[in-house]
C-alpha cells in the first residue's frame, strides 16, 4: 500500500460541519470525503492521471 501524504488543513467551522454531514450521509470519514471530493475535482479538470488505477476507498472508517 502506498503511503499517503499528511498535512494540516485549516477550514472554517461551517465548512467542516457541511463536510461532516456530507461524509456521514455517504458513510465516509471526513478525511475520506475530502480526498474523494478532491480526486473527483481533479478528474473533472483533466488533471488526474488516467493511466493510474484508483486507490480503493477505505470504508472501514
Amino acid at each position: 500500500m502506498t503511503r499517503k501524504k499528511s498535512f494540516p488543513l485549516r477550514i472554517s467551522p461551517q465548512l467542516y460541519e457541511v463536510l461532516e454531514r456530507w461524509a456521514a450521509d455517504e458513510l465516509r470519514s471526513v478525511n475520506a470525503q475530502i480526498e474523494y471530493l478532491l480526486r473527483e475535482s481533479a478528474v473533472r479538470a483533466g488533471r488526474w492521471p488516467q493511466n493510474k488505477p484508483r486507490e480503493p476507498q477505505d470504508t472501514t472508517k
